[in-house]
């Protein structure tokens, strides 16, 4: 009768019962292994180590083999330090029944503070009671506090020779450096899938259950690469399907839909059939599988296609499917590469919005609809082939012989400049829009005309030139300024090569040259004056209002915070001004 079977011994889960006691168990972790072996072999072993990585990938288990490793004495009680620990001795049987009392395990999750630390540093000074080396193994060690890393530090860093540290964490970064740099750090890695799915078989034939390749490797791709995520699914299944698990029991476990079913959904779905997509979807959700799990599916179905668009030799995997690789090598060829990429930009913002959404299925409903009507979009590709074969269609469409009046010259949208086709007829000025070099919007055409000091701000603010906007606005004076003369004073401080700098900037953006003249003239005030000041007139202006007074009467504590002039600023001028279009207001700009 096996230990599953006697009524006197409990059942252990495998997680436990299969966990390794020497380095050779350990899976995946060959790196770790081979150094910790060389190690010890050499005797270059640390005082201190950090084991870092995802759950159940081997930490708390590593820690306890190097316990083991560095007290085991062998079968015949006089040996050393070794690589291979006999697991028989009495530290070896000791330490795997959790009773030694040199190897010392504490949860950092629930003993965090500084006290706990220092309790431990007590015992520290002590020499092991009957093992070689007195082991300290910390796990979760990221969640002591600050004050009990630092209660730690001096001992790290100076242990008594008889003491090794070993800590595991999930979180490295959280750990300060100063602790990480007096410790030789190990990252315990994910098990890929085909390892994953060879331990998982191995454990499965030891247990005498027969579990299809399929199962397998849907359970391997559930655990993520944890070991112990996979042994307890394993073990899960293994109690779903007695001596037998099929891949269907395996999916219906994991609330997993067909992976030709998947495939049947995104073929619907990037066709555009919404219809299908989601009776396919609600088919599948009834069937009991996860919205959020399909929706991951559905990525890995798109990664796996564009693997096909690119990589046509990986249809030839013998473990996917026949069924699957045909649709998939014809979905692959109808696809292309921008739809492709698409679809997955959208799925993976899908899945995040599912995650936080009151209802995942109903958001996966979405996601599909929204997926389903993009899908008949025409690419980037296709737009720029459209617009190109439109702009052809236009070039070759005949003119009418009479010459039309002339139109008013277009306006650059929320710039400082205007384009300067006044006197042009209305075909010159449509051949010059349409013949013009692709420049940036916000670059001027040459002869842009700048009519007010506060329209050269303004283009320098959108010409993004901050160090030029701020002196403009807090330490020049203006004396002068027309379309082409610039001439003001400036406040101490200001760079000797402004003015210089100033006058280049202007030239390139206007397309003449400027005059830019400091004059020893009073000037007028800086713009941040002159604009502080009409605030302040506008804010009288308002608390004389009757409006505003009777509001501030009705509500007893409420005050005026600020006072904006919602009116569009005033447009810049025409290419060629007249008399009549002055600014409005004194000051250029309306009250």
């Amino acid at each position: 009768m096996t230990d599953a079977q006697s009524p006197a011994t409990p059942y252990r889960v495998l997680a436990r019962k299969y966990r390794p006691t020497t380095f050779a168990g350990l899976v995946g972790q060959d790196v770790l292994v081979r150094t910790l072996t060389n190690a010890i072999q050499s005797g270059r072993v640390a005082h201190a180590f950090v084991l870092t990585g995802v759950r159940g990938v081997g930490k708390t288990t590593t820690a306890r083999i190097i316990a083991r490793a560095l007290n085991c004495v062998g079968r015949d009680g006089k040996g050393g330090p070794t690589a291979d620990p006999c697991g028989v001795c009495e530290h070896c049987a000791a330490i795997t029944e959790d009773r030694h009392l040199d190897v010392l395990e504490m949860d950092a999750a629930s003993r965090t503070g500084v006290a706990d630390i220092r309790e431990l540093i007590d015992g520290v000074r002590y020499a092991p009671v009957s093992a070689r080396n007195k082991i300290y193994i910390i796990d979760e060690v990221h969640m002591l506090s600050p004050q009990a890393f630092n209660a730690l530090l001096k001992t790290l860093e100076e242990p008594p020779p008889h003491v090794v540290f070993v800590f595991a964490t999930t979180e490295a970064r959280k750990i300060p450096i100063t602790v990480l740099s007096r410790c030789q750090r190990f990252d315990l890695r994910r098990l890929d899938t085909d390892t994953m799915i060879g331990h998982l078989a191995a454990i499965a034939a030891k247990e005498n259950v027969t579990i299809e390749a399929n199962a397998l490797k849907l359970i391997a791709r559930a655990a993520e690469g944890s070991v112990r995520d996979g042994l307890s699914l394993l073990d899960q299944a293994m109690a779903l399907g007695a001596a037998t698990v099929t891949e269907a029991a395996a999916g219906e476990m994991l609330g997993l839909a067909d992976r030709g079913k998947v495939l049947d959904l995104l073929d619907s779905t990037l066709a555009g059939d919404t219809k299908a997509s989601l009776t396919a979807f609600r088919g599948m959700t009834s069937a009991g599988a996860d919205p959020l799990v399909i929706v991951q599916d559905l990525l890995e179905l798109v990664h796996w296609l564009t693997r096909l668009k690119v990589v046509p030799d990986a249809g030839e995997d013998l473990a996917v499917p026949e069924a699957m690789r045909t649709q998939g090598a014809r979905m692959a060829t109808a696809l292309g590469m921008a739809a492709l990429a698409r679809a997955w930009q959208i799925l993976l913002k899908g899945l995040n919005e599912a995650r936080v959404a009151p209802s995942a299925e109903t958001a996966v409903e979405m996601l599909l609809v929204r997926l389903a009507y993009i899908a008949e979009l025409p690419t980037p590709a296709d737009l720029v082939r459209q617009l190109g074969d439109r702009g052809e269609t236009e070039n070759k469409t005949p003119r009418e012989a009479p010459a039309r009046t002339a139109a008013p010259p277009p306006r650059a949208s929320s710039s400082s400049f205007s384009v300067p086709t006044a006197h042009a007829s209305g075909d010159k000025a449509l051949d010059q829009c349409r013949h013009v070099d692709p420049v940036p919007s916000a670059l001027p055409l040459p002869s842009a005309v700048l009519r007010t000091f506060e329209d050269l701000v303004t283009l320098a603010d959108e010409k993004r030139e901050a160090r030029i906007v701020s002196v403009l606005l807090d330490r020049v004076h203006l004396v002068k300024f027309e379309d082409g003369y610039l001439e003001f004073r400036l406040d101490a401080g200001v760079p000797p090569d402004f003015v210089g700098g100033l006058k280049g900037k202007l030239d390139t953006w206007t397309g003449r040259r400027w005059v830019v003249t400091v004059s020893s003239d009073e000037g007028a005030p800086t713009l941040r004056e002159q604009r502080a000041l009409r605030s302040r007139v506008m804010r009288d202006a308002v608390m004389d209002h009757p409006l505003v007074t009777a509001t501030l009467t009705a509500f007893p504590g409420a005050e005026i915070r600020q006072v904006r002039d919602i009116r569009p600023p005033p447009a810049l001028a025409e290419p060629v001004a007249t008399e009549e279009s002055e600014p409005g207001g004194d000051d250029g700009e309306p009250i």
